[in-house]
């Protein structure tokens, strides 16, 4: 079947696909949806983004965007009427984002796979993430979000990457002393925007009906 809709190639429990979705969502979009699976990635995805990562986006005009901040961005440029991206918090927000991903990603990935980096032990990568996860946690003494009162690109870009850091050991996470950010995340957890962006798919195949992840009239944040 013909969808007529830009076509996201995504996989769920990636952070990055997450924030791409979150972004969707909170834009009141509708996509075709193309779960994948990362041991079998589809032929068609890796001709429009030969680097077979996810998120992949392409749009009607066949233009691809391969980076999830690009389609957070995107996405949030055709309708953003919460106000996630504005001209105070954007800087910061971006300047953020960097952090997560060019750092905290890093020591993400060695405390989540420390058998495979043997170099240091989980406690010290652990230990060694834990730096920006103290960064987010004096932002979130200040205010109920990451840039303020209300939510914004970086509270979006961000939670993915610190729910992976929490779920590698749920106990130890909320036993650190993180009061505000453990708030802040399990807050994001029970959002009804977050529940559906995490709702499972078969993986996608060609003959498949088209799957709409899907516009939503969710109103505001503060019910959580």
């Amino acid at each position: 079947m013909i969808s007529s809709y830009p076509c996201l190639y995504s996989f769920r429990r990636c952070p990055y696909a997450m924030r791409a979705r979150l972004g969707i969502l909170f834009a009141e979009l509708q996509v075709e949806l193309r779960e994948i699976t990362l041991k079998n990635k589809p032929p068609q995805m890796l001709a429009i983004s030969p680097k077979g990562t996810v998120p992949v986006l392409q749009l009607l005009d066949g233009t691809v965007i391969e980076e999830s901040r690009e389609i957070m961005i995107w996405a949030l440029a055709q309708r953003d009427s919460q106000g996630l991206i504005n001209a105070e918090t954007l800087l910061e927000a971006n300047a953020l984002i960097d952090k997560n991903d060019n750092e905290f990603k890093y020591w993400l990935d060695r405390y989540k796979y420390a058998d495979r980096h043997i170099e240091m032990t989980q406690t010290e990568y652990r230990q060694k993430g834990g730096a920006f996860l103290q960064l987010l946690e004096e932002l979130l003494t200040k205010n109920p979000y990451l840039l303020g009162k209300s939510v914004t690109l970086a509270d979006i870009g961000i939670v993915p990457f610190v729910r992976q850091f929490a779920h590698v050991d749920r106990d130890i996470f909320y036993s650190l002393p993180y009061p505000n950010l453990q708030r802040w995340l399990q807050d994001w957890l029970s959002h009804p925007l977050f529940l559906q962006s995490m709702t499972k798919f078969q993986p996608w195949q060609e003959e498949d009906e088209v799957v709409i992840f899907a516009k939503t009239s969710y109103k505001g944040f503060d019910d959580c």
